[in-house]
């Protein structure tokens, strides 16, 4: 009888525990989300969503909401770097470019460097072939990062060369990231090990705890050999990007050869990601006296993260819109700005900056394609252009300002890219390559999109396409 009666009332006062630990969950995500979300519509929606779904709120809260790179970050890199000048002089820019150098210069917190872009290559067809040689003539490191890496015939080429590299003495290091290469199982990556080859998959477990990880990608795409060469841009490794083999789903990418001091800076941020993802120490640094190239020009290297403090790519964005007095080009796979880029690009339309903006003609992802429509519209309201490109999928990610300053690497100018992943960019004020890139997304623009295009979907299109952008943190 005693324990019927216990049983009952444990049954009764059920509900008033769920209810307590609803109350105390709830609570505690209110009080870290009013602490640490900078954007309102952000700590509003994550509170509500811990009210109103009971437990399971406070759930995605734990596993999406919290940021637990920053901390990872600090512990293993260090203190975060300071937005005080980089440099000793106090006098006051004189016009634009200068007032963009010391803007980009305060919000990284790095120097200009010399560097030069030795070559423009275009897809897989001239990247591979220059990226394997390298590689095959490298006699003391080699650091390779990707975001996708396939053990296709792209990518064996690339595992036998980094394995000839590593059997013959050299240093190699492979970074590959956890979900992009394969997060169930990543060929590439087991044929690196058999090999013997020193790789890891950054940001990658199997582990329920560490599944929120999964929202963050290592998307850089970067090859530093010797400290004499380094290859950036959107390049992945794998078939769809060699256009001459004819591929099912072809890709078209814009690669950069880099050479000068300014690889020092990318392989410093290799290193750095080395040690983030492994914990181990990394290989020495390149030649301490490399020699400088011909005909460079400032040059440096921008990465972001979700482990800094501020939103680095928005804040340089920003600042190369700002600024720009002439022109304004950007070449983009995936347009999903947040509302600050949209306002920027539409006033300096107003105050007569001619801006293009290129788009795919033939998208890759349905879902981000949807979503973008609905950032066209108020842009060619003010002016600006906005075109498609001819197929394939075009991959690129370029941006001049006034035919001077030049931004290339790895981020779109997605949500995704300036707020999740792990991104690296070079900016470089060179009047001729920023000419080069203007002629490379003008040769491109060959379908405008028009108000009568975007205004002329059905309703039914028009309201997919609204809700597609409620996605737009995570696709």
């Amino acid at each position: 009888m005693d324990f019927s009666l216990a049983a009952s009332a444990l049954l009764e006062s059920r509900p008033l525990l769920v209810g307590a630990i609803h109350l105390v969950m709830a609570g505690a995500v209110t009080v870290h989300a009013l602490l640490t979300k900078r954007e309102v519509p952000a700590a509003i929606g994550w509170i509500g969503l811990a009210w109103l779904a009971p437990v399971l709120g406070c759930i995605l809260y734990v596993g999406f909401g919290v940021n637990r790179v920053k901390r990872r970050a600090r512990r293993l890199k260090g203190p975060v770097r300071s937005h005080d000048s980089v440099s000793g002089d106090d006098a006051p820019p004189h016009d634009s470019l200068d007032r963009l150098r010391a803007a980009v210069g305060r919000i990284t917190g790095r120097e200009l460097a010399p560097g030069k872009v030795a070559a423009i290559l275009d897809c897989g067809d001239e990247a591979y072939p220059e990226m394997l040689a390298a590689i095959e003539r490298a006699k003391i490191h080699v650091r390779l990062c990707s975001y996708i890496f396939r053990a296709d015939k792209v990518g064996v080429q690339f595992i036998n060369a980094l394995a000839g590299a590593h059997h013959r003495g050299v240093k190699t290091r492979v970074l590959i990231d956890g979900f992009g290469g394969g997060f169930l199982r990543s060929p590439a990556y087991h044929r690196l090990r058999s090999h013997g080859v020193p790789v890891s998959r950054f940001l990658h477990s199997t582990l329920p705890w560490k599944m929120p990880f999964l929202d963050l990608r290592l998307h850089k795409k970067c090859l530093v050999v010797d400290g004499e060469s380094a290859f950036v841009g959107g390049l992945n490794i794998g078939d769809e990007n060699v256009i001459a083999r004819r591929p099912a789903a072809p890709v078209r990418d814009t690669h950069f050869w880099l050479e000068g001091p300014i690889i020092r800076q990318i392989e410093q941020e290799f290193d750095d990601d080395w040690l983030f993802a492994t914990g181990e120490q990394p290989i020495p640094p390149g030649p301490a006296h490399q020699a400088i190239p011909s005909r460079t020009s400032p040059t440096r290297a921008i990465v972001a993260g979700p482990d800094q403090e501020d939103d680095q790519l928005v804040l340089i964005f920003l600042s190369a819109i700002n600024l720009a007095r002439g022109s304004i080009r950007i070449a983009t796979p995936y347009f999903l700005p947040p509302e600050q880029l949209i306002t920027a690009l539409q006033l300096a339309a107003l105050r007569g900056v001619k801006v293009d903006i290129l788009l795919p003609g033939r998208p890759n992802h349905r879902l981000v394609a949807w979503a973008a429509q609905t950032h066209i519209r108020p842009l060619l309201e003010v002016g600006c252009r906005v075109w498609r490109s001819p197929p394939p999928f075009d991959h690129s990610k370029l941006m001049t300002v006034d035919g001077e300053w030049s931004l290339i690497g790895s981020p779109n100018m997605d949500m995704r890219s300036l707020r999740l992943n792990f991104e690296l960019a070079v900016e470089l004020y060179d009047p001729e390559l920023a000419g080069r890139l203007a002629e490379i997304i003008d040769a491109r623009r060959i379908q405008p999109i028009t108000l009568d295009d975007i205004d002329g979907r059905r309703f039914i299109v028009k309201l997919r396409d609204a809700a597609a952008r409620l996605a737009m943190p995570y696709i």
